[in-house]
């Protein structure tokens, strides 16, 4: 089909005087054509498709008989699915294909246009919030994807704006409280879109059948209503629907970044010019003016920030631990089985569960785990058997990290029958000068290559100035636990039947510190560290203790 505006020309053409042959050299179509135009109507109007669709030009589609069958059926049931159109369809001989008459359908499907309605935010009613991501291309040509999360209140046009590292529900209500405390109150409502971090489930008509439980718990702490609406529907948001739209614009877009610190000083300079100095658009007034409009609406703060706990429910596990994100928070043994809930702080972490109530300093290395001393203590006691007891306390020194897991693959295979012993003293040693100080010990009996427990108490201490005194380790003495292993069911064994040949484990009545030190100067004067006399350390299967 010829379109109308070269209809018009060949019109206009014959209008002029010019011939049907020097019409169509000069229009470029056919003389036939310029004759088939001649007997039209004057063009009054250029839309291709709507002529199209009067004259009719074009083979039918298989499904145009039935038009005024699928009219009927849309007349009485406007929303009816239409699988359900063409099963009725072809009860009443409709042969062809689903597509043909799917475009039928669709064409005379009757449509409910809704009117567009803009509406401003009373003082302390609305705050608007969502996440964004934007790809930055810094100076030094390295490209990141920043994430950020955006508040505005409605009235005042006042904005706040946080990068933050993740778009997850535990970073969306910590900024998201965060803004409230910068603004200074809480609005009546707050505005989202419709994400899993907020809402889970939801009916086909918008109404929220499941919240996210983590950011349930946190919006009744803080009293604020919580609408949801639907993405792109900005007729449901008012006027300032796109928010990271306009963040994005006025923000990364305008600018250019050397590196993050960059990025993060000039977003502080964009926020103060915005709200302090730079008048809104849509109101021509600044933000922090109408703030101090708004501010008496808005409602104090019932949690600070740092003060903000996230609530995930738990079971305490059979190993005694609670596991949260990969990171083990150690329990009382009583609590095993018992459920109970997490509260999650930005440094810390409170466990309750049943009459037990326990916090951890929170950990955020993946893999990471916190046992506090007395939890250590506990689970020892309470299992039974001397050889679970013992790799319970290795297990223990393990979680102390790669120093402790190098010190004891060495020194299970330097003193393979009688290593047992050095795991209870280093366990007690742990338990009395902690975590951070034995993990320095054991590092440099590593690097040192002072493998046993007598090397690790004499580096706590010259680390410490008044450790606790371990116990069998008076200075002075010769440790009782070095010459001899006591064995169940066996007299003690004597000396001559457990010969360690080595310069830390030699019989002497001198202090056990003048023996490592003798030892530590023997080792830098070049001496050679001799292996085991396999024969005279040669002990029973269970001289450890039994199974």
């Amino acid at each position: 089909m010829i379109d109308m505006l070269k209809r018009h020309e060949i019109q206009v053409l014959r209008r002029a005087g010019h011939s049907q042959i020097e019409v169509a050299t000069l229009a470029g179509v056919s003389r036939r054509s310029v004759q088939r135009v001649d007997t039209e109507a004057t063009v009054t109007q250029i839309d291709a498709a709507r002529e199209r669709e009067v004259r009719g030009i074009g083979r039918p589609a298989t499904a145009e008989p039935f038009r005024s069958v699928i009219a009927e059926i849309l007349a009485q049931e406007p929303a009816l699915l239409s699988v359900e159109i063409l099963r009725r369809a072809k009860l009443k001989g409709y042969a062809g294909g689903k597509t043909a008459l799917y475009t039928l359908v669709s064409a005379l499907r009757p449509r409910t246009i809704r009117p567009l309605v803009r509406f401003e935010g009373l003082a302390g009613e609305f705050t608007q919030h969502d996440f964004g991501h934007v790809d930055v291309r810094f100076l030094n040509g390295t490209e990141k994807r920043v994430h950020f999360f955006a508040s505005r209140l409605k009235y005042s046009r006042w904005v706040e704006v946080t990068i933050v590292p993740d778009e997850c529900t535990e970073t969306l209500v910590r900024t998201f409280v965060d803004h409230f405390a910068a603004i200074d109150g809480v609005p009546l409502l707050a505005v989202f879109d419709r994400p899993k971090t907020v809402a889970l489930k939801w009916t086909r008509d918008g109404h929220v059948t499941e919240w996210n439980p983590l950011f349930a718990g946190v919006a009744l702490d803080l009293s604020v209503g919580i609408e949801v609406c639907w993405p792109a529907s900005p007729w449901q948001k008012g006027s300032i629907e796109n928010l990271v739209g306009w963040v994005k614009g006025s923000f990364f877009k305008q600018r250019r970044f050397v590196d993050d610190e960059d990025l993060l000083q000039q977003l502080a300079e964009w926020r103060t010019e915005v709200n302090t100095q730079r008048p809104c658009r849509a109101t021509k007034v600044i933000p922090a003016v109408r703030l101090d409009e708004e501010r008496p609406r808005l409602r104090p703060l019932k949690v600070l920030p740092d003060d903000l706990a996230v609530r995930v429910p738990i079971v305490v596990g059979p190993t005694a631990e609670v596991i949260h994100d990969t990171h083990p928070y150690s329990m009382p043994p009583d609590a095993i089985g018992i459920a109970g809930t997490l509260y999650l702080y930005r440094t810390r972490v409170r466990i309750v569960a049943g009459r037990f109530e326990v916090t951890h300093e929170r950990k955020f290395v993946p893999g990471e785990g916190s046992t506090l001393p007395e939890h250590r203590a506990q689970h020892v006691a309470a299992v039974s058997g001397k050889r679970a007891k013992r790799y319970l306390q290795r297990e223990h020194l393990l979680k102390l990290g790669p120093e402790a897991l190098a010190y004891l693959t060495e020194l299970t295979h330097r003193r393979p029958q009688v290593w047992l012993r050095d795991i209870d003293r280093l366990h007690t040693l742990l338990a009395t000068y902690g975590d951070d100080a034995m993990r320095a010990a054991l590092a440099r009996g590593v690097a040192e290559q002072a493998i046993g427990a007598e090397y690790i108490a004499h580096f706590l201490a010259d680390a410490v100035t008044t450790p606790t005194p371990i116990e069998g380790d008076t200075p002075g003495q010769p440790d009782p636990r070095s010459p001899s292993i006591e064995h169940p069911g066996q007299s003690s064994l004597s000396s001559e039947q457990l010969s360690l040949d080595l310069p830390s484990a030699t019989a002497t009545s001198a202090p056990r510190a003048a023996r490592v030190q003798a030892a530590a100067g023997a080792r830098r004067a070049g001496a050679k560290r001799r292996a085991w006399t396999r024969g005279s350390t040669v002990l029973p299967f269970d001289a450890d203790g039994g199974r």
